[in-house]
């Protein structure tokens, strides 16, 4: 992938939406870490906190990209990811067991910590995103994690006021996932001589990830009622 064509910006994209959608649990664990804090200091926090899980998730990233390259690592990657875009329609944590710091270093910390325990979807995700390319592994992080940092509150109500950015993000999710299978080295010559198969695959993919995660989502709402809570 050349630098700067048009693969690359649409590759970055890819990139910076994905770390948007999944980057909504690291804002309210920001927000939740710093929350003790007099709102001077909380504003260090957070920038801090923040610089630091940036400066860890970037060398995570190009370090599972560089892993992507071993045999088999791709196909891996590619059905953790599947696992992820199914977790993203249905998880409900509250993050209520995230602590918040009484003091500037130990929310930093906490924010840190609990960013790179949370971060291993954000990671694989950008990796199969930036097909072995480092630079859009440094510009997606870079350009994502201030938007979410300081837009947080509003991308999260966004996505509360419209379901469907989840649905549309499970959807890349599955997307890259997918191309991330079908790119592993055993199977390319396959795929490659059968570009329907892979199209068909890629699209099965897609649509198996949201129906099972819309009928999760559906039963786990029923259920509630039912139980009343």
């Amino acid at each position: 992938m050349e630098i700067f064509s048009g693969e690359f910006f649409l590759a970055l994209v890819q990139i910076v939406f994905l770390d948007l959608v999944l980057a909504g649990d690291n804002a309210i664990v920001i927000g939740l870490a710093a929350r003790n804090l007099q709102p001077a200091t909380q504003k260090k926090a957070i920038l801090l906190g923040t610089a630091g899980a940036v400066l860890l998730r970037i060398l995570a990233t190009i370090l599972v990209v560089w892993l992507l390259e071993i045999p088999w690592l791709l196909l891996i990657g590619g059905i953790l990811l599947i696992g992820i875009a199914y977790k993203l329609l249905t998880d409900e944590d509250d993050h209520s067991d995230i602590q918040a710091g009484q003091h500037l270093w130990t929310a930093i910390r906490t924010i840190i910590i609990a960013d790179a325990a949370m971060g291993l979807d954000n990671v694989i995700a950008v990796a199969g995103a930036a097909e072995h390319n480092n630079v859009l592994v440094v510009l997606g992080l870079l350009i994502s994690v201030p938007i979410v940092v300081w837009g947080s509150t509003l991308f999260i109500k966004l996505i509360n006021r419209y379901p469907w950015i989840i649905y549309l993000g499970a959807a890349v999710l599955g997307y890259t996932a997918s191309s991330m299978i079908t790119d592993e080295e055993h199977f390319t010559a396959f795929f490659d001589t059968h570009p329907l198969v892979r199209g068909l695959f890629i699209a099965a993919v897609v649509l198996g990830v949201l129906a099972a995660g819309h009928f999760k989502k559906q039963a786990s709402r029923r259920q509630r009622e039912q139980t009343g809570t």
